[in-house]
């Protein structure tokens, strides 16, 4: 499951959200954040990526311009398009890519990308437990599986989110600030914590 989001720190609880909603549903989170090699450059892992996984979340939330630049990021932008063309181009196994397209506001994209006209796009109106439930909406459409429902994976999540600071601390790392592949490993052992106790 291929996450195309923003990294930055107003983002964290809807990225985090979006983590934790993918693992709650039994699917595995890939993101660039996960590998740091020095030796490889970042399109490269990003070409990576979007080859392995079937699906593909991308958040084209955050286009206004960054304070430092005037700039907008169009990371987002991209990495969706990446996506695109794998699923058009890249043959049979490539051609069954299923994805989700979120932002702000449902409709809003029509304004800065308006080629993806005539495509579903999702609103989580910059709320987490909202980009949660569209997530775990999505997967059970395009997974076909029985999941949680979205009220179940939402009060997991908030229990999680209750027990992040002191499951951090256990490990002295800042909640704010925890490095992404141990915020996957405190997920998942939570997780695999809260099923033995059900």
């Amino acid at each position: 499951m291929f996450i195309n989001c923003p990294f930055d720190v107003d983002y964290q609880p809807i990225f985090r959200a979006i983590v934790f909603a993918i693992y709650a549903c039994g699917f595995r989170p890939r993101s660039a954040m996960e590998l740091d090699d020095g030796g490889q450059t970042r399109i490269e892992k990003l070409y990576g990526l979007v080859e392995e996984c079937r699906y593909g979340i991308h958040d084209l939330s955050r286009t206004e311009l960054d304070r430092v630049h005037g700039l907008p990021r169009f990371n987002m932008p991209l990495e969706l398009g990446l996506f695109l063309g794998a699923k058009r181009f890249g043959g049979p196994r490539q051609g069954v890519k299923r994805l989700l397209i979120l932002d702000v506001e449902r409709y809003r994209y029509q304004k800065f990308v308006s080629d993806l006209a005539g495509m579903d796009i999702h609103a989580h109106n910059g709320d987490a437990l909202l980009a949660l439930r569209e997530t775990r909406d999505w997967l059970a459409n395009v997974s076909r599986r029985q999941l949680p429902s979205g009220d179940r994976v939402a009060r997991l999540y908030q229990a999680f989110a209750g027990d992040l600071p002191t499951l951090a601390a256990d490990l002295e790392f800042d909640p704010e600030n925890t490095p992404y592949v141990d915020f996957e490993r405190m997920v998942v052992g939570w997780l695999l914590a809260a099923e033995a106790t059900v």
